[in-house]
């Protein structure tokens, strides 16, 4: 189901959408926010140099250290009686990223959240179990407000007291599951602790997952826990930028399609900052055009990715960004080479005997970095032969992928942490002694 008839506009009306909502935001936040005015003087652009799309590129960036810099409202562009709602980030290494919503921006986030739900396969008849943490954090609200606009019963569950959720889908017969990838795949090893059978037991149809990158050969794993029926969509956004609803993925498979009419994307080199053309793989921008609280302008979001403009099979006109392939802050510098804990991931669960769960743990002794991966296995086996066959085929499929050696340790089924929200794979200890 589509939404909205903005999501399938000829791209000159889309454009056009843009560069009004473009023009209007660049004056009001130079006008209203000292510090983006600051920064637009230091570049030497004026809002009047904005003409077309492509002066975007004249702006300067704006990245999360702005947003602490400026802690909590000096980025904002209304004053503070106007918002309704203020969320935050964890501030785990630092001051927190602050987000306020006026009732407009609540309205346009609901609006954009409905739009990737439907995408994602989510309509009115659905019974919507949201396993997000309900608080500061804003995936969990902005789901819910999105999927009870379009008349889906909600569930608001938050995480944690995994037995409860199941009891929950039972009684409630849930037939969304709103996660993460890795807390759905706890949630059906959690089932059959409790001899309920995900597949056959629940009703659980359609999982809208979110807040970790979703690999394909994690969507394959949550398939067998879950059942090869089980319709698995994911959906992009960060709290800077609004929230869950930036971009979400259709039917198709084939990339999220971002609401282009709120949100104009960039691709950059993330080292120059140059733009780069379209389906080529750099760093994602993101330039919010609707948002009357915080209108973050050329937000450098770290996010790997890459743009397409093609129609998709669903109808759809909106540009899609390819699948996330890691974050540049994620990317681990070990020997020299560079490395993404999905490419990790990738090998696991390529794995048979390899269950899901693991560990990247970075050690240096003397000048070498080390790099162990720490996996459970499926089945218990007291095989030592076995046990050094699999190690073996691990570490001979990770030097092929990374061009690296890697210490690899095969722990017993249910021993390595579990994750309720988003999971912590890397313990990197090389600055630790």
């Amino acid at each position: 189901m589509i939404w909205s008839k903005e999501e399938t506009l000829p791209r000159e009306e889309l454009e056009k959408i843009q560069l009004e909502r473009l023009k209007e935001t660049v004056n009001r936040v130079y006008e209203k926010v000292p510090a983006y005015r600051k920064k637009m003087d230091e570049a030497g652009v004026k809002p009047e140099d904005i003409k077309t799309l492509k002066d975007l590129a004249k702006l300067p960036f704006v990245t999360k250290q702005d947003m602490r810099d400026n802690y909590p409202f000096g980025l904002f562009a209304v004053p503070k009686d106007k918002l309704v709602r203020i969320h935050a980030s964890s501030g785990t290494t630092g001051k927190p990223t602050v987000v306020g919503y006026t009732q407009g921006d609540l309205e346009t986030w609901t609006e954009c959240v409905s739009r990737i739900a439907c995408m994602g396969g989510a309509s009115e008849k659905d019974v919507a179990q949201i396993c997000f943490g309900y608080g500061m954090f804003t995936g969990a609200l902005g789901l819910h407000y999105g999927l009870e606009k379009i008349g889906a019963a909600i569930v608001p569950s938050s995480t944690g007291n995994s037995q409860k959720q199941i009891m929950y889908m039972q009684d409630f017969e849930t037939s969304l599951l709103v996660a993460t990838p890795s807390y759905a795949l706890r949630l059906a090893e959690v089932a059959r602790e409790m001899g309920v059978e995900p597949q056959k037991d629940l009703k659980v149809k359609i999982a809208l997952v979110g807040s970790e990158l979703l690999t394909d050969a994690m969507r394959e794993e949550m398939h067998k826990f879950w059942g090869k029926d089980l319709l698995i969509t994911t959906n992009y956004g960060m709290s800077e930028l609004m929230g869950p609803g930036v971009s979400g993925e259709c039917l198709e498979h084939c990339g999220l399609h971002i609401n282009e009419d709120y949100f104009i994307p960039e691709i950059i080199d993330p080292k120059t900052g140059e733009v780069l053309p379209a389906g080529e793989q750099g760093e994602l921008v993101i330039t919010c055009i609707k948002k009357e609280g915080l209108p973050l302008i050329r937000y450098r979001t770290k996010d790997i990715t890459r743009l397409f403009y093609d129609k998709c099979k669903c109808g759809r006109t909106l540009c899609r960004m390819e699948n996330l392939c890691g974050r540049s802050d994620d990317m681990l510098k070990i020997r020299g080479v560079n490395v993404f804990p999905s490419q990790i991931e990738e090998v696991i669960l390529s794995v048979s005997e390899l269950g899901p769960h693991y560990e990247i743990i970075l050690e240096r002794e003397g000048y070498l970095d080390k790099l162990t991966v720490k996996v459970e296995l499926a089945h218990s086996t007291d095989s030592f032969s076995e046990l050094e066959r699999i190690k073996k085929l691990v570490q001979s499929k990770l030097k092929i992928i990374l061009g690296l050696d890697a210490k690899v340790m095969l722990e017993s089924p249910n021993t390595l942490q579990r994750f309720e929200g988003k999971a912590k794979r890397v313990k990197d200890l090389r600055g630790i002694k």
